[in-house]
């Protein structure tokens, strides 16, 4: 039953989630935190930071890793299934489509409608692990209650990122090894 449960969900999630990743990251979230509660808030989290580092699409790795959680490597193998098996046979039958109608003026304002609600997604995922990350899981944001730690990681990642234009992946790698620094030096 389990198996089933995770080849449903995330079929779902490979089949409503437009944008790549990022845009999927709220529907993870719906299915593995809020629905079948696989893993918590924070774990979530972690699943996300994983996802980004490790190499492959976000939604994949996902289904890996909760698979992997929840069943074993056989877990691991139906959720990656049914989160890349709605991709292919859409991506397949798009490309003959966009081949045969490419020039059509409905179908690039259908594409550019869907460009603000991709944004909107990626933004509230974002939203909710700064939230995650700076006030805990299921914690008021009071200025009390902020990761201060966390905070100046996050500012100083901002500053690597936009003012010197650091590599992504090297900016990740210092901020874990900030972190872990400081971890042990306060114990």
């Amino acid at each position: 039953m389990i198996y089933l449960q995770l080849f449903w969900s995330f079929l779902q999630i490979g089949l409503f989630s437009f944008g790549g990743g990022y845009a999927a990251m709220p529907l993870i979230q719906e299915h593995v935190v809020t629905s079948h509660q696989w893993l918590s808030m924070p774990e979530f989290t972690d699943l996300i930071t994983i996802s980004q580092m490790t190499p492959g699409p976000i939604a994949i790795n996902s289904a890996t890793f909760v698979g992997i959680k929840i069943a074993g490597i056989p877990g691991a193998v139906v959720a990656t299934l049914g989160c890349i098996l709605p991709s292919c046979i859409i991506v397949t039958l798009i490309a003959k489509l966009y081949l045969k109608y490419r020039n059509m003026a409905l179908l690039q304002g259908i594409l550019n409608s869907l460009r603000p609600a991709v944004v909107a997604m990626i933004a509230s995922a974002g939203i909710s692990i700064l939230i995650t990350a700076l006030w805990g899981n299921g914690s008021a944001i009071l200025l009390s209650g902020t990761n201060w730690l966390l905070a100046a990681i996050f500012a100083g990642c901002i500053v690597l990122l936009q003012k010197f234009r650091m590599n992504p992946i090297l900016v990740m790698v210092l901020a874990g090894a900030v972190h872990t620094v400081f971890s042990l030096i306060t114990g």
